[in-house]
């Protein structure tokens, strides 16, 4: 059968077979919600209805073989890749799977230091050398910015014997590397590219946007459809090109994905492909100008300043994604997480993340003009009624590490816990990040300084969420004995 973007193979499949009345003899055990009538008041019945099991109508996403397998197919040809993978553990197993397919136990992989966790949780796993490209660092706002070409010429030059080069494309704060030049550098030297494009769905879809991982010519990409691409929370895809085997991808993913796949989170992917491959130009033509719109009524409010593609330099800030809302606080003398709790809790507004300096909000297909209204009046008042000097407010959000164990090594070594402030000088043994944004202040195998115990002093002070350290009050460290 011909297929085409019109089309939803899963979705088909499972109206289909809605109306066949199975009886279900089979796992989940709550038997399409009759054994939990809760779940299905709350829920629905068309929803608890198709969460199922895999069965020869429904294919198996562990082994895809036909209604997944064109479902997969399309996506692929939807996002110009040579094959697309649907994933159900959300984008951190599309990481995962990344670095786990190029490198192996010893290989050396070069990356930003400013990565999300999940990337250096890939080196734990698989062993893997990280070869860090400390970022440039725009210090008005106290933000890493994207790889150098330079820099990764450099990083290349030192280690030859590389297995990959690792990309965040676009950042948390819309900062876009050269992924041409730095896709044409590795493969010059026999090196993959990973991209983490986890905030770049819209970049295959919209018009005015940062080339993607797969125009660029990147081995694989790592999207986050239940971000920008509008499926359910923890539906992911990953991409490859045309050089990289998909049946040994599969093998990798397999490795760790889950064998009890959701069928909620799978044909949400289904649905939203479909979605923006027909109507993708239109609707994020409507979040840029919301974006825009924000942008430049938080700005006359004066003391914020929402960035955009000003900030361009044509290296480490080649490109910037102008649907993301990147707001500076520090100019009205609160931190990015202070804005970040006083618009939650006083009024009721949800924005994506708050750092030292910055907050993100999100926007994406389902946002309003009155929505992004509402924010610039809140942020008006909270201007207006908390404004302070920036005397004792911290600026720099990235902090170089000093690596001295590789994250497996440091991970899996012998450990001691310490009280916080004596650990100074210690190796560190596991991660400590505020989250959101997810990416690591200390990583496994780095040294703790001075900088970095203020900092994450500083964070607590403010607020900042505290994850990834074994004691949930980060009062202590666990650090190589």
């Amino acid at each position: 059968m011909q297929l085409d973007q019109t089309q939803a193979p899963l979705y088909e499949a499972l109206q289909r077979f809605k109306k066949m009345r199975v009886v279900p003899f089979d796992v989940p055990g709550h038997k399409r919600g009759r054994g939990n009538p809760e779940l299905l008041n709350f829920l629905g019945k068309d929803c608890v209805g198709i969460d199922v099991n895999s069965m020869k109508p429904l294919d198996n996403l562990c082994h895809p073989v036909s209604v997944i397998r064109d479902a997969e197919a399309l996506a692929a040809d939807a996002f110009h890749a040579a094959h697309a993978f649907f994933l159900v553990n959300g984008t951190t197993s599309a990481v995962q799977s990344m670095i786990l397919t190029a490198c192996k136990h010893g290989d050396k992989i070069i990356l930003p230091r400013n990565v999300h966790r999940s990337s250096i949780n890939a080196l734990v796993l698989c062993g893997a050398i990280p070869i860090y490209v400390n970022p440039e660092v725009n210090h008005q706002l106290g933000i890493a910015l994207g790889m150098s070409v330079a820099q990764v010429e450099k990083a290349i030059h030192e280690n030859p014997d590389a297995k990959a080069v690792f990309v965040n494309n676009p950042t948390y704060y819309g900062i876009c590397s050269d992924l041409t030049a730095i896709v044409k550098l590795a493969h010059a030297h026999g090196m993959m590219v990973l991209v983490d494009e986890a905030h770049g769905t819209h970049f295959y879809f919209g018009r005015r946007m940062p080339v993607s991982a797969m125009e660029a010519g990147a081995d694989m990409a790592a999207v986050s459809m239940h971000k920008s691409g509008g499926s359910l929370t923890q539906s992911s895809l990953l991409l490859i090109g045309p050089n990289v085997s998909p049946g040994y991808v599969n093998q990798i993913i397999n490795l760790t994905q889950t064998t009890s796949a959701s069928y909620l989170l799978m044909v949400s992917l289904d649905i939203s492909r479909r979605n923006l491959a027909l109507s993708g130009k239109e609707i994020f033509r409507k979040v840029q100008d919301l974006a825009q719109y924000g942008r430049e009524e938080i700005n006359r409010i004066g003391g914020y300043y929402a960035y955009s593609e000003e900030l361009i330099n044509g290296d480490s800030i080649f490109d910037f994604d102008t649907t993301k809302l990147s707001i500076y606080t520090l100019g009205i003398g609160l931190a990015g997480i202070e804005v970040y709790d006083i618009l939650r809790d006083e009024y009721d507004i949800q924005v994506e993340f708050g750092d030292i300096g910055n907050i993100l909000a999100y926007i994406s297909m389902g946002d309003r003009v009155q929505d992004l209204e509402r924010l610039v009046s809140a942020l008006s008042e909270i201007a207006r009624r908390y404004r302070r000097g920036k005397t004792g407010l911290l600026t720099q959000e990235y902090l170089p590490p000093q690596v001295v164990l590789s994250p497996q090594e440091a991970f899996y070594a012998n450990k001691i816990s310490l009280p916080l402030m004596e650990t100074k000088g210690r190796v560190c043994s596991e991660f400590v990040m505020c989250y959101p944004p997810g990416i690591p202040i200390l990583a496994p195998g780095e040294r703790i300084t001075e900088d970095i115990l203020q900092y994450i002093c500083y964070a607590k002070e403010k607020g900042c969420s505290m994850t990834g350290s074994e004691d949930p009050k980060v009062d202590h460290l666990n650090v190589i004995q």
